[in-house]
């Protein structure tokens, strides 16, 4: 669920001149959010089949198989350098575990609609993170940006719109925002650090640290699950894993080779505004009036703030 944001500039540096049209280049950037968009319905669902860290934990086994495939094909399996070391923990465990689990278990107690919109305030707590920690401006379109954002935040849990007395509601919503803010940390050290690979070489190696990382964790926590590997389940989880994870990492890294950084952070909008249809036709979610308000406001903030002057 969207390691894209991490090093999007980076691959952009890095990567030569794209054989890949411009019609093409958006082609896959509707197949990554179209997959990232139905994965929040899909990850709901699998929660019906395993506990939350082994759903996690399963999706990854599938991703790492299947980026390991990906990147042998394109004869970019190798082992990473000292100097990427750094960026593969960090987002191996902040965006990988930490935000995958946190997500994980607030799906358990959120509707998927709402999760896919409190996940991607993120883009929103980079700025104010990469202020204190990188010195950049927050201009007054970031300001503005925050402000939109926050108000479709407030919008989403107010208390006509949820039921604040009720404990596993809140853990819920807390612990998808608390994953947000992890992500986006995570982001802000990806662009403080200095990079010597490109970010889709060092993919393969953050999946396998995050599969030892969270079998660990689900041994633990949750201990030998028992789960129904019916033909349903293993479907949902190749779709997660495979085309969820390996393939939209593969189609973002490919796009930012031949879009600008910001068309890619646009076309990104379309997660969260599928993932609330989605989830929609998927589980019968009440497409509500506060749904659209807060989804309007959130994804128009990350459009003004990751959008450049005034003009544009």
């Amino acid at each position: 669920m969207g390691q894209g944001m991490e090093g999007k500039d980076v691959a952009a540096e890095k990567a030569g001149p794209s054989d890949l049209s411009s019609v093409g280049a958006f082609l896959l950037l509707a197949v990554v959010a179209v997959s990232w968009g139905l994965t929040w319905p899909v990850n709901k669902e699998l929660l019906a089949y395993a506990p939350p860290i082994w759903t996690v934990a399963l999706r990854y086994v599938v991703a790492s198989v299947a980026v390991a495939l990906v990147a042998a094909s394109l004869g970019r399996l190798r082992l990473p350098p000292r100097q990427d070391i750094p960026v593969v923990l960090s987002i191996s465990i902040l965006h990988m575990v930490i935000f995958g689990v946190l997500c994980s278990i607030g799906l358990l107690f959120v509707p998927a609609g709402r999760s896919v919109l409190l996940a991607y305030t993120t883009p929103l707590w980079v700025f104010p993170f990469a202020r204190l920690a990188i010195g950049e401006p927050l201009t007054r379109r970031r300001l503005l940006a925050l402000a939109s954002g926050a108000c479709g935040l407030a919008i989403l849990v107010n208390p006509s719109a949820i039921n604040w007395l009720d404990r596993n509601t809140l853990i819920g919503h807390g612990l998808i925002l608390l994953a947000a803010i992890v992500w986006a940390s995570s982001i802000v050290y990806a662009r403080l650090h200095r990079w010597a690979s490109d970010p889709f070489d060092l993919l393969f190696w953050q999946t396998s640290l995050a599969c030892l990382i969270l079998f660990g964790l689900a041994f633990a926590i949750e201990g030998w699950p028992d789960i129904r590997f019916d033909g349903h389940f293993i479907m949902l989880l190749l779709f997660s894993g495979g085309v969820g994870t390996a393939v939209a990492f593969w189609a973002l890294n490919t796009v930012n080779r031949a879009l600008p950084a910001t068309a890619t952070a646009i076309g990104l909008l379309g997660v969260p505004v599928l993932g609330v249809l989605c989830s929609t036709l998927a589980f019968g979610e009440p497409m509500t009036a506060v749904v659209l308000m807060a989804m309007a406001l959130i994804v128009g903030g990350i459009a003004i703030g990751v959008t450049g002057s005034a003009g544009k």
